[in-house]
């Protein structure tokens, strides 16, 4: 009898609850990629997304007792990666502006683009979204790789919902505009 993929995680999740040190590895192993991945998209900076990386196994496995299977492990852990990444663009100093709260003046709304007849590869997006500026990469990371809605966004973010519409919006803008001119450093 072959074991499903959940439940080999729930094994390896128990087994770290028992001290197995094997298991953290293997945990490490299956899930470490994709979280450095998450982080990057975020932070935008490799040695802040491993250092996030590494705290949040840290934290999780000091935790893994109180992990109540609520969830799957991957998305515990990866809620907890996104919490650490936010909080390390906010350690350097690059918070989200509140457009409801600055005075900043209007800025005007960019042509529409035809987006399905814009079609590139995939590494011209990847530079793309990192030319963005931090609140729109990390919103539009959020809900477009992550899937957060943009409650759930506002919510993390400690923003308006407005806020997150606007700079999700922005960001879209901001990404095509970027791709179309070509403007990748």
């Amino acid at each position: 009898m072959e074991l499903t993929a959940p439940i080999q995680i729930d094994e390896l999740v128990e087994r770290c609850r028992q001290g197995d040190r094997k298991s953290y590895g293997e945990l490490y192993q299956k899930y470490a990629k994709a979280m450095y991945n998450t982080s990057l998209r975020i932070v935008n900076h490799t040695a802040d997304a491993e250092d996030v990386l590494q705290e949040s196994f840290c934290d999780a496995f000091a935790a893994i007792d109180s992990f109540g299977y609520k969830s799957t492990f991957g998305a515990w852990l990866k809620r907890i990666v996104i919490n650490k990444s936010i909080n390390a663009l906010r350690k350097r100093k690059m918070d989200i502006i509140d457009i409801e709260k600055t005075t900043a003046l209007h800025v005007p709304e960019e042509d529409s683009y035809d987006e399905d007849a814009m079609k590139y590869k995939v590494e011209e997006i990847k530079k793309a979204v990192k030319e963005l500026p931090n609140g729109y990469r990390t919103v539009l990371s959020l809900h477009l790789f992550e899937g957060y809605d943009q409650e759930e966004i506002a919510e993390i973010l400690q923003i308006s919902h407005a806020t997150v519409r606007t700079q999700y919006m922005r960001a879209k803008q901001k990404l095509l505009l970027l791709i179309k001119q070509g403007g990748l450093s």
